[in-house]
């Protein structure tokens, strides 16, 4: 009987922990994963490459809706048809399974976006109303005409369905009213009977850690609760767009199973790089300054609905000022969620500050104090496991914190952390680099004569490695592991570690071939950022060939000219009736071997077997587990252990497969 009590117990208590919202003193930074259009960077075969570099910054990692939209062309996916089809415009099913377990294997979490306010029908012979039938672990499921509210776009759904003799609910739309689909009714035990097998779906068979909620200003809060109850999340965030008395009102109707995006936060931030103020970060008109709501505030700076788009857009001012708003955002209590253009764009400079938010170990739940504000820079303490000082604006010397070390700088922005941490920090963070650099350590020490010591072998230093004061440069030359200890009468500690790899330049050309498909007629339409590379659509008929181990293959090549320049190629049989096409395909900078595979969604995947076609001999297989440093990937990239994710590494001077 005490075991039967002691499971209940436990069990009472794993549900107490699945009810919350999200979790409180929680130290993780979230990546938005996408943004309008991203249908290259975002496909899931080019997010699971990036996964080893990743899950080094980001907990969690949002995903654009990943349901099939029953269309041809890339959509977003805010239009969703089906629910327990995944095959989407970033990729197939099989595909997107394969990045989240990637990226929980390595211990980064993917958030579903679930869209569940409306759903989009088949629109077969015109009707508005009907949905596909989807079966789930042996249960059939269909949504019904009398799944959609009475009220449906402004009653013009009620109108149309009550000439075809069709009946809809009789319950009123909860909330706001959406006129791209119909709206559901979440009322109906039907539709909360689906929205339930679904997300039960998306963490259990697919392996999502948690959900974005698309407008949940459409239907009550309260299902929300319902439904993370039923999925058994810890991480859900909705899309509440709106003042923070509203978006407050929104989290406690949801019973706090949910957290929330902080859009006063966001507006905090822009009205004041708008304005040329930086007093307008002094606000209180946010989730994070409220003590009740930190621990559910999800921060952000810019995401897909507040992007530039167009030249018939107004620039958003925040491009005007990136880097200091990011500084700002991986400062502050809630938790950050960096949007995918800004780490692109800005990558080792969020890393930086990534590495100085988990140096200080700032929680979604910590405190801060202002220290200054005024119309040229703005400056506020941070309590983490140290306290840290992120002074952001125009004039960053004229206020220099007591007590407290400059850890990295950049533009308009300083972090400054207390010397009470008694901690090491290196300015530069991992990554690859395309010439030689220098990195600044620093030392956060109250010992005015603790000393860093370093070594570039990826050995640990002892006090007898060669030494530094706080505040000096070293050169990386080539690719090395920094490792940087604080000595403090004579005793080392606080080490940190750097890999960095330097790949310098060179402009080269990336040949692009495809494996004969036997078709017609084959053409190559190739574009980068700027524009078209071979003509408009369909680009052109490529007859170029060569033979590889007997094998056909058909190939065009492109110039290479400049650090981080890439660009992408669909495979397409020309114009005309009935001429099909790949799916987006790159990001490329090499020579790049591809082959037709499935048809999904009326467009050809592609599989890249680079890999496969370069035929590299002498390879060993290993399968074991052996931690040894010297491992480097086929770009020169060095591990300082062996890697976990699958491909071809080079090991004490053999290459190596991992499995």
């Amino acid at each position: 009987m005490k075991r039967i009590y002691a499971i209940i117990f436990y069990s009472i208590l794993c549900i107490c922990a699945f009810a919350q919202g999200w979790p409180t003193n929680y130290g993780g930074v979230m990546l938005q994963g996408f943004y309008w259009d991203s249908y290259t960077d975002t496909k899931w075969t080019n997010l699971e490459s990036q996964a080893d570099e990743l899950s080094q910054y980001f907990n969690l990692i949002w995903v654009p809706q990943s349901g099939n939209c029953n269309t041809t062309g890339n959509v977003m996916g805010y239009m969703p048809v089906y629910y327990f089809d995944q095959n989407s415009s970033f990729g197939t099913q099989a595909e997107l399974k394969s990045m989240i377990k990637t990226f929980k294997d390595k211990g980064l979490g993917t958030i579903a976006d679930v869209v569940v306010n409306h759903r989009n029908n088949l629109g077969v012979n015109g009707l508005w109303v009907d949905y596909p039938s989807e079966t789930y672990n042996g249960v059939t499921y269909q949504m019904l005409p009398t799944d959609i509210v009475a009220n449906d776009d402004g009653g013009a759904t009620k109108t149309w369905a009550d000439s075809k003799g069709i009946s809809l609910s009789s319950n009123n739309d909860e909330g706001e009213d959406w006129s791209g689909c119909r709206d559901l009714d979440h009322k109906s035990a039907n539709v909360q009977t689906i929205i339930k097998a679904y997300e039960k779906f998306l963490t259990s068979d697919l392996g999502y850690t948690g959900f974005r909620y698309d407008m949940v200003k459409g239907f009550n809060a309260s299902h929300v609760a319902d439904y993370n109850d039923a999925a058994g999340v810890s991480y859900s965030v909705g899309e509440c767009w709106d003042s923070n008395s509203t978006i407050e009102t929104w989290i406690n109707n949801a019973n706090k199973k949910s957290a929330a995006f902080d859009f006063q936060f966001r507006y905090n931030v822009r009205d004041a790089v708008n304005n040329n103020d930086w007093s307008k970060l002094n606000s209180t008109n946010n989730l994070v300054h409220d003590a009740n709501y930190q621990q559910y505030a999800v921060t952000f700076v810019e995401n897909h609905d507040t992007q530039y788009r167009s030249a018939t857009e107004t620039l958003d001012p925040i491009k005007k000022d990136t880097l200091a708003t990011n500084a700002y955002l991986l400062a502050m209590p809630g938790t950050p969620c960096v949007f995918l253009p800004h780490w692109k764009a800005y990558k080792q400079d969020i890393k930086a500050m990534i590495d100085a938010r988990k140096a200080a170990g700032i929680k979604n739940t910590s405190t801060y104090t202002n220290m200054r504000s005024s119309t040229q820079y703005y400056a506020n303490r941070v309590g983490g496991d140290h306290n840290m000082i992120v002074v952001v604006g125009f004039d960053l010397n004229t206020y220099v914190p007591t007590g407290y070390t400059n850890i990295i700088s950049g533009y308009h922005y300083k972090y400054y952390m207390d010397n009470k941490a008694e901690l090491a920090f290196a300015d530069k963070a991992s990554g690859t680099y395309s010439a030689a650099f220098d990195v600044t350590v620093t030392a956060a020490s109250e010992n005015a004569n603790a000393k860093l010591v370093y070594t570039l072998d990826g050995t640990t230093p002892t006090a007898s490695s060669e030494q530094l004061a706080s505040g000096s440069k070293i050169n990386i030359l080539s690719s090395e592991t920094l490792k940087v200890g604080l000595l403090k009468d004579g005793t080392v500690s606080s080490v940190i570690t750097r890999d960095y790899i330097v790949k310098p330049f060179t402009a080269h050309k990336a040949t692009v071939y495809l494996k004969d498909p036997s078709w017609s007629a084959l053409c190559f339409y190739a574009w980068d950022s700027t524009g078209n590379l071979n003509g408009a659509w369909p680009g052109n008929t490529v007859t170029d060939s060569k033979v590889i181990d007997g094998n056909t293959y058909y190939y065009k090549t492109f110039d290479v000219n400049s650090a981080g320049y890439t660009f992408n190629i669909i495979f397409d049989q020309g114009n005309g009736s009935g001429k099909l096409q790949t799916v987006d395909l790159g990001p490329i900078s090499e020579d790049t071997y591809y082959e037709i595979s499935s048809l999904v969604n009326g467009k050809y995947s592609a599989t890249d077997i680079t890999s496969v076609v370069t035929g590299i001999d002498n390879i060993t297989t290993d399968k074991s587990v052996n931690k040894n440093n010297g491992w480097y990937n086929l770009e020169g990239m060095r591990f300082t252990a062996k890697p976990t994710q699958k491909g071809i590494y080079i090991h004490q001077g053999k290459k190596w497969v991992v499995k």
